[in-house]
Order: structure tokens, then C-alpha cells, then sequence
């Protein structure tokens, strides 16, 4: 057991249960730094208390703040470190997007400082970029799906947590950084500014950066085509956080804190994208005579403007260490997230379908504006009847979730308003028996989804569609156990729920219906009826992962291994697919089932030699028909494989860290994905009907190389280099034909320069 806090460092940790940002505050004693070593074995994302890792029956990932400065030494991008550091992550998409990006082939719900980001009402895979890296601390990783954070953690829950104050007194920090690929228009730079003051019962943080970066070459030296979903490249950042908090009462148990954070990245608006031609479109598509990625050329489309990500958060946070012989914590949120794509001149952009002969096409930009409120109370109670080790924790959260997305160009709705409102109690028990935990616990989620009356759009037949409110209730359960068996080993089997929603918006603005349409073909909502409404959307349906695992840790004196084998179905699932005519994501509504196993390992040779590395192997199968909504046919057999858009590759990852001197580091590290190949097909009974899937992904190994010295009263300095050996390669959830606007290759070699100055 993890043995009693000192009791500053125990407010502190009790305080932060939802903003789990409080850890040790190091004072410079061995005492002091004794106890912040056996909190890096603490966390509190999932369990809403202080846990101990080896306590909790699961696979969990903690991105230490080390981690993240070795990955900040390469790039800026948000989820590169992800992709090095948690085995079930998939590859970075290198974009403003994150699509593509999941965690063991299902969503996960990204939490900054415990707010979620995004909405499942609208999932524009924008949820990734939200903060500068640079001022996180550390990063807790739930594999698996999980109820307990809320709505959206289908695949598990990443929550980013902010830095603390880390030194009594006043800190200044100032990081400079220089990018470059040698090339036209490919630097790019960085100047951010923290402030730090910790006194007595006061700390709060300060920060501010500006990132401005360059167009970006592939390892042929060719422009990078900018991507329809938001481009990092040929883009600007700024990001403004501040954080105060304050212990007060008798011996400090109680605490508030606020937080507020605005992070804007928008492009610039200096070129426009070159569409490619894929292996399978030479000669057969006019003007593709050879096989090219996309790229970019300077220009505008005349009246648009950039795509931007642009969020804004707000919390304050309350909390009582001494309340009932427990902790209680409440916290109040707001988030708000626009966010603006390039324009397209899709068919289902345009205003009259289908066009008359000789009408030229038009461009439209879609726009995507979701707000987030919420409420977050925990109480957790140890030693509870007064049994040692046993312990419980409750609460309830409330959230009211509103998004919508239109066509800005032209001022026209293409997905109407959304209100998701939510409240939710639960409770969870755990009981510490000698070298054995067991655990499990229940969650209410009772919503409420309200969607407004709307119209289609031209391609979709100018529908009207009568508006509605549905219910989502759903008795989400957990349970586990962990057996500490010795010398360092342990094992551990769970099985855990999540509950989301499925991208509300697709299937309403998706809705297409006509009267001559053949008998057995209309879509959901308007089945052989002229009346389409929201209440007869089958698509709508929440989705429900259930999720089995076992595994085991081995922690060492010089490092330690991990592996998990899991299972994870949902009987109304959903997988992605896109829409050649119109180039955008189709939602297919079908059970799912994925499984796979990963392994984590570090070894540390010696004092200056470290390795680290990272596997994953992840298969998933759906069916390529659902419920026929007029109940003709049920859903088929679990015989379509789930492709790149919904599962990454198998994965190996790795670092070699080198501490040539007390005050230099070299690290190298690889990345490799590699080949895939699926295949699938059926014939459905009811009608005959042939289905067929085919998919072939090229894997690749790119390598980085790292190179810190801190030279002391002159600050630290930082030497990356992306991609070292300049490989030419095609990310792969752009490598399948389907959507002739994303064939986009990687970032060729990219070099780096940092320096960080403390004062």
C-alpha cells in the first residue's frame, strides 16, 4: 500500500480529483522527492481519487512530463507523442484533423485537466488540438472502454494535465524554437512564455505562446497537399492559459481553484490543394496520367477563407479533504470549440442538384460550433464501516452538450441544432485485500437528445425533416480485480462499459428520400413515406462497448513490462466509410467486435542508458449490412473487416536514450507500421445482394533523433530531427482508394531547434 501522505501533499492531491493537476509540491528535501516518486505511480483519470497504477485492474499509460519534452524536441503536433508512447494509439495524422486517430479502433474521449473536448453530437475529428504542448504535465492514458469520465469513451479516456507550480517562489520561463526543412516557405518558429508563483497556500500559472509554421515537404521534396479537414502546416497557433489556486480552513483542507484556457490555430491562407492521382485512378480519371500525391500551390479560392480550430475552457473547482470522513470535490465547466474546414465543391455543397448543363459548380466551407457545460461531484470515502482498504466513491454529473454545423458560404443548415443534457450518478467500490484489489461500480447515464426541425440539402432532395427528442438510458457496470503476486509481478482481468453516441450528425444531414425510390432502398427516417423525422433515424441509436481483459505488469529495479489481451464488442456499433460523390465520412451502423493485445517495456541498462518500447496488434470485424429499418433482415455476419479509418496497422515503437553527460541526452527512436492486408466478402439471403471489401496498407519505419544539453545559467537546448533518414512515404489511413481528396504523403526530414531559459 501506498504508505500515508505528508499532509500538504495530501490537500493538494485530494483537491485535484476532477483538475488532477495538484501533485507533489517539491520542496527540495529527500523526503519531498521520495514522495513524488511514488505519486508518478499515481492516477487519478477513471477512478475520480488518488490510485495507485498497480491498484487498478486495467491497461493505463502515464506520458510523463520527460516523455513529452522528448517528443516536444521533434514537433509540436499534439498526438506524435500518443503515437510514440501508447502501444493502441494510432499514427499521428500530422493535421490539424485527427482523423484517422483512435485508440484500440474506437473514439476516446480526450479530457483537458478532466473537461472533455468535442462532441459526440458532432465529431469533426478536431479534438486533438486544443492546448500548447508545452505547458502540459503529464498525461493519463485508460485504455478500454469506460463510463467513467462521461459520454465518448468508446476506445478509453486521454486526459492532458496541465503543469503545476513545481518550486516555492516566482519562475519564469521562456522557450524559443526555429523548424525548418531547408526548403521554400518551411520555417517555422515558436516564443512562449510561463510564469510560476507558489506561496504558502497560493499557486497559479501563467502562459502564453505563439507558433507560427511553414508549408511542409514530403521525402520527395514535393509540397504536402493541404488537408480538407484542417492543415497544421501553413498555420498559426496562439494559446493563453491561466490557473490560480488557493488552500484555506483548518490545516489547509480545503481548496478552490479556476482555471481558463483559449487556444486558436488557423491557417494562413497562402495555398490551395492540388488534388493527386492515386495507383488505381491512372488513365482512368481525366488528367491522372501518373501516380502523384496531393500538394499545394500558392493561391485562394476567391471569397473563402482558412480553416481554424478554436477552443475556449473554463472551470473552477472546489474541494474538502475532511467532509464526512471523505473528500469531496465539485467542479463546474464551460467549453466552447468552433471550428472551420476548407472549402470543397462536393456535390452535396451545392445549391441546386443535380446541376443543370453549363451551371459552374460552387465552393462552400463547412463550420461546426459546439458549447459544453457541465457539473462534476465526487465524495470518496476511505476505510469505509471502518475496514481498512475499503473504499467508496460517489457522485454525479450533469452536462448539457449543444452543436450544430453549417455551410458558411452560404449561410445554409446542414446539420440542425443538437441538445444532449445529461445527469448521471454513480458509484464505485473497491476493497484492498492483502496483495489483492477488487473493484467494481456502477454509472446512470439518463439523457436526452433534442434535435430542431431542418431541411436538406439540394442533393439531398431539399428534405424536410421533422425535428424530435429522443431518451438515452443505459445501466453502465465495471468490475475487476488485481493480484499483486511478487517480486514485482502482477496480474489483473476487467470488464468495463462505454457509452456514446454515434456522430449525430452524419445520419441527420445524410438523410436522402424520394417517392421513386426502388422498393427496399430508402434510408433510415423516411421508409416508403414522404415524412422524414428525427424520431425514425435508426442510426441515431447510442452505441454500448463492452469490453473483457486480462493482464500483467512486471515493475523492477531497472524497469518493468506490461501486456493486455482484450475484446471489446458493441452489438449496434459503428465503423466509417467515405462517399466517393461526395468525398465526406458515411456513418455505417452494424455490430463490431475488435480485439488485440499490446505490450509496454523499459529497461534501464544503466544510469545512462534507457530503452523503451511499444507493440500493438489490433483486428476488428463488423458487418457490411445493418438492421433493415422496416425489420426485413437483421444485421449480417461479422464478415467485413474494419479498415484503416476505424484501425491502424500493427505498431512497434522504441526509443534509445543515451546520457552521455550528467547535463546531455541523445535519443533515437523508430516507428514502424506494417503491411496489412484484409479481405472480406457476403451475399445477403433477403435480396442476393454481393458484398465484397478489400484493403491493402504499405507499412513504413521512420526514425528521430533527439539531442538535449542544458548548459545551466544559459538555458537548455534542443536539437530534433524528424523523419532522419527523409523517408518518402504515404500515411496510412490515406493510402485506400475511396476518398479522392485525402491521398497525402508524410512529413519528409524536418530539423529543430529549442532553447528553454528558466529564471
Amino acid at each position: 500500500m501506498i504508505k500515508p501522505l505528508p499532509a500538504a501533499i495530501g490537500i493538494a492531491l485530494a483537491s485535484m480529483l476532477f483538475n488532477p493537476c495538484a501533485y507533489a509540491q517539491e520542496d527540495g528535501t529527500d523526503e519531498a522527492k521520495d514522495e513524488i516518486t511514488r505519486l508518478d505511480n499515481v492516477i487519478v483519470t477513471g477512478t475520480r481519487a488518488p490510485k495507485a497504477v498497480d491498484k487498478i485492474p486495467g491497461a493505463v499509460n502515464i506520458v510523463s512530463k520527460a516523455d513529452l519534452q522528448r517528443t516536444l524536441t521533434l514537433t509540436e503536433d499534439a498526438t506524435a507523442v500518443l503515437a510514440r508512447s501508447v502501444p493502441g494509439y494510432a499514427e499521428s495524422s500530422q493535421a490539424m484533423s485527427n482523423t484517422g486517430e483512435n485508440l484500440r479502433g474506437r473514439i476516446a474521449l480526450r479530457l483537458f485537466d478532466g473537461v472533455p473536448q468535442g462532441s459526440p453530437l458532432r465529431e469533426g475529428t478536431r479534438n486533438a488540438t486544443f492546448t500548447d504542448m508545452g505547458i502540459v504535465g503529464r498525461i493519463e492514458v485508460i485504455n478500454g472502454p469506460s463510463a467513467s469520465e462521461g459520454i465518448g469513451a468508446a476506445g478509453g479516456i486521454i486526459n492532458y494535465i496541465s503543469a503545476v507550480p513545481q518550486e516555492e517562489g516566482n519562475e519564469f520561463t521562456l522557450t524559443s524554437r526555429y523548424t525548418t526543412q531547408f526548403k521554400d516557405d518551411s520555417e517555422g518558429w515558436k516564443l512562449g512564455a510561463t510564469f510560476t508563483r507558489k506561496a504558502g497556500e497560493f499557486d497559479m500559472l501563467a502562459a502564453a505562446s505563439v507558433i507560427d509554421r511553414g508549408i511542409a515537404y514530403d521525402g520527395n521534396g514535393r509540397r504536402i497537399g493541404m488537408n480538407t479537414s484542417g492543415s497544421l502546416a501553413d498555420s498559426r497557433s496562439e494559446n493563453i492559459f491561466l490557473k490560480m489556486g488557493y488552500n484555506f480552513g483548518e490545516a489547509g483542507m480545503q481548496r478552490i481553484e479556476g482555471s481558463a484556457s483559449h487556444f486558436k490555430v488557423e491557417g494562413k491562407a497562402n495555398y490551395i490543394q492540388i488534388l493527386g492521382c492515386r495507383p488505381e485512378e491512372v488513365g482512368v480519371i481525366a488528367g491522372c496520367d501518373a501516380v502523384r500525391t496531393n500538394t499545394s500551390e500558392r493561391g485562394q479560392i476567391f471569397g473563402t477563407k482558412d480553416a481554424f480550430n478554436d477552443f475556449k475552457q473554463y472551470q473552477l473547482t472546489y474541494s474538502n479533504a475532511d467532509l464526512g470522513g471523505g473528500t469531496l470535490v465539485v467542479n463546474a465547466y464551460k467549453a466552447d470549440q468552433a471550428m472551420r474546414y476548407l472549402a470543397e465543391n462536393g456535390d452535396d455543397k451545392q445549391l441546386v442538384w443535380p446541376l443543370p448543363a453549363g451551371q459552374p459548380r460552387i465552393y462552400d466551407q463547412s463550420e461546426i460550433v459546439t458549447n459544453k457545460k457541465g457539473l462534476r461531484t465526487s465524495w470518496a470515502r476511505p476505510s469505509l464501516f471502518s475496514v481498512d482498504g475499503l473504499e467508496l466513491r460517489v457522485g454525479l454529473d450533469l452536462v448539457e452538450d449543444t452543436a450544430q454545423q453549417r455551410l458558411a458560404l452560404t449561410n445554409r443548415v446542414w446539420v440542425p441544432p443538437m441538445e444532449y443534457t445529461s445527469k448521471a450518478p454513480w458509484a464505485q467500490l473497491s476493497w484492498d485485500i492483502g496483495p489483492v484489489t477488487l473493484s467494481g461500480g456502477l454509472r446512470r447515464e439518463d439523457g436526452e437528445l433534442h434535435v430542431d426541425s431542418y431541411t436538406t440539402t439540394a442533393y439531398r432532395d431539399f428534405r424536410f425533416v421533422e425535428g424530435g427528442t429522443l431518451d438515452y438510458t443505459e445501466n453502465l457496470v465495471n468490475f475487476g480485480a488485481i493480484w499483486r503476486i511478487a517480486d514485482g509481478w502482477s496480474m489483473f482481468a476487467s470488464y468495463g462499459e462505454g457509452f456514446t453516441l454515434p456522430n449525430v450528425g452524419i445520419p441527420l444531414r445524410n438523410i436522402q428520400c424520394s417517392n421513386d425510390t426502388p422498393e427496399g432502398t430508402q434510408p433510415d427516417g423516411c421508409p416508403n413515406d414522404p415524412q422524414a423525422t428525427v424520431a425514425g433515424i435508426l442510426d441515431l441509436q447510442a452505441i454500448v462497448v463492452e469490453n473483457k481483459e486480462i493482464g500483467f505488469n512486471w515493475r523492477g529495479a531497472r524497469g518493468g513490462i506490461g501486456g493486455s489481451y482484450y475484446d471489446s464488442k458493441a452489438d449496434y456499433g459503428q465503423s466509417l466509410a467515405i462517399d466517393p460523390a461526395t468525398n465526406d465520412f458515411v456513418l455505417l451502423r452494424a455490430p463490431t467486435r475488435i480485439k488485440g493485445y499490446e505490450f509496454t517495456g523499459e529497461y534501464r541498462f544503466n544510469d545512462a542508458w534507457r530503452l523503451n518500447a511499444v507493440y500493438s496488434h489490433t483486428r476488428g470485424k463488423t458487418a457490411f449490412w445493418g438492421d433493415d429499418v422496416r425489420g426485413r433482415f437483421g444485421a449480417g455476419d461479422l464478415k467485413r473487416p474494419m479498415g484503416v479509418t476505424d484501425i491502424s496497422p500493427d505498431k512497434l515503437a522504441w526509443s534509445l536514450a543515451w546520457k552521455f553527460v550528467p547535463q546531455g541526452e541523445i535519443t533515437l527512436g523508430a516507428t514502424t507500421l506494417f503491411d496489412r492486408d484484409l479481405s472480406g466478402s457476403d451475399v445477403r439471403s433477403f435480396d442476393n445482394a454481393s458484398f465484397s471489401f478489400v484493403e491493402h496498407t504499405k507499412g513504413y519505419t521512420l526514425f528521430d533523433l533527439g539531442v538535449t544539453y542544458d548548459t545551466g545559467r544559459f538555458g537548455r537546448l534542443a536539437l530534433g530531427i524528424e523523419n532522419l533518414l527523409d523517408k518518402q512515404y504515404i500515411l496510412s489511413w490515406s493510402q485506400p482508394p475511396g476518398g479522392y481528396q485525402n491521398y497525402w504523403s508524410g512529413r519528409g526530414r524536418v530539423w529543430s531547434l529549442t532553447h528553454t531559459i528558466k529564471f
